[in-house]
């Protein structure tokens, strides 16, 4: 819905929160989503430098590991400041390169391990269906609330069915191909996986294409939020966003999967709060001239009150339940208001 809500008013996503939001209030989820943003690339640079350090220097210290994270982080920051064009070409060699590995991989698990059924019945500890519910959508409702920033120039349907698409797709193979090889390996990180399977060539490279994109596409979306917020131009922003996510690599990788909760919890209210005040007050948002409240203080309750709702109450999916709480309070402030200005 908010890759319709880019493309139909070719707006990003912090424009569209100048909207949703005010031109104030839209502090607020520019800077939820920029966070969550550099938090991802921090994860990447920490999951790029733990195997090449476990690989090539297994007895080094912590200093290396984090002189390896500091290099790879300069080299994409660079790599996102300048713009390279190259990365287009990196993204083509490297998607279809790990569709055929994982494909391989879960197929030679599958073969290996005597089927899924086989496979799956090892257990290394218990998740419920509702913290794996939790830790798949965490995994994606950063990069999926940032959409509209990559599909607001798609003027054409197919352009958008087809993002939609891709975007499910690619999100379920990917779970699958590391669902299946993990299981089978008892690995947790894709490139163990990989590499217990004899593919450890193929996996540093794959691994670090796929994580140079990703990060640079990160940068970016948490650059243009910091640049709504300080109203510094993108390119300082750039360098900001890529120094904060050094700082933080380590420690978000280390502290992964609580980290995926709280995302979980806490981001889907803003693209819902977005595509319901978008069906509103479709006016606002298909002109340059409408005049924009400073803070829409509906749209922050909702916010506020769908990432309370998300964290705190522990039953059912967290996502959903932030989303309905996001939604009543957005209405319920909308009708305080209105009654206000009558």
């Amino acid at each position: 819905m908010l890759g319709y809500v880019g493309a139909k008013t070719g707006l990003n996503f912090d424009l569209l929160c100048h909207r949703a939001f005010g031109t104030k209030g839209s502090y607020l989820p520019s800077l939820m989503i920029s966070l969550t943003q550099i938090g991802w690339c921090g994860v990447g640079l920490a999951m790029f430098a733990y195997p090449m350090k476990e690989v090539f220097f297994p007895n080094a210290g912590n200093g290396l590991l984090w002189l390896m994270v500091i290099i790879i982080g300069v080299c994409i920051t660079c790599s996102a400041y300048f713009g390279v064009k190259g990365l287009e070409i990196v993204s083509w060699v490297s998607v279809p390169l790990i569709a055929i590995l994982g494909g391989y991989a879960m197929i030679k698990a599958t073969i290996d391990g005597g089927g899924m059924t086989a496979i799956f019945a090892k257990s290394t500890g218990g998740l419920t269906l509702f913290g794996g519910i939790a830790l798949v959508i965490g995994s994606f409702v950063s990069g999926g609330t940032a959409t509209p920033n990559f599909v607001r120039f798609s003027k054409i349907k197919p352009a958008v069915w087809t993002t939609i698409i891709a975007f499910f797709l690619g999100n379920t193979l990917m779970f699958f191909f590391g669902g299946v090889a993990g299981a089978f390996t008892g690995k947790n990180d894709i490139f163990f996986v990989m590499a217990e399977m004899g593919l450890m060539i193929p996996a540093i490279f794959v691994l670090g294409a796929n994580i140079w994109t990703t990060n640079d596409n990160g940068l970016y979306t948490g650059a243009l939020g910091l640049s709504n917020i300080t109203k510094v131009r993108k390119r300082p922003m750039v360098l900001a966003a890529g120094a904060l996510s050094i700082v933080l690599a380590i420690w978000l990788y280390n502290n992964f999967c609580n980290w995926l909760t709280i995302l979980n919890a806490t981001l889907p209210p803003i693209g819902v709060i977005i595509v319901v005040d978008f069906f509103r007050h479709r006016d606002r948002y298909m002109s340059d001239d409408v005049k924009l409240r400073t803070v829409n203080w509906g749209s922050i309750a909702g916010v506020v009150g769908g990432a309370l709702v998300g964290n705190l109450v522990h039953w059912g999916i967290s996502a959903v339940n932030a989303m309905i709480a996001a939604v009543i309070c957005y209405f319920i402030a909308e009708i305080v208001y209105n009654k206000k200005q009558a």
